[in-house]
């Protein structure tokens, strides 16, 4: 292990478990490994499947809306 990358882990290590964890993902997705994934709560995996459908219909957000999304936030 380099000393980079030591520094790198001994930091995470006063993160809360949350931090920790997406910290671990991008590591392991970084480095090739298969077990990297995200894990969605139902309420997250519905919002999706809502999302999904809303598309195939065709819904999508008008140019207006966008626009109200990115003033609201600044951009």
């Amino acid at each position: 292990m380099t000393k980079l990358l030591d520094q790198a882990l001994e930091a995470e290590r006063s993160l809360p478990p949350d931090a920790q964890d997406d910290i671990a993902r991008v590591v392991l997705q970084l480095a090739g490994s298969d077990e990297a994934s995200v894990t969605f709560s139902p309420d997250e995996r519905a919002a999706i499947t809502a999302s999904k459908a809303a598309a195939a219909r065709g819904e999508f957000a008008t140019e207006e809306q966008v626009r109200s999304v990115w003033a609201k936030h600044g951009l």
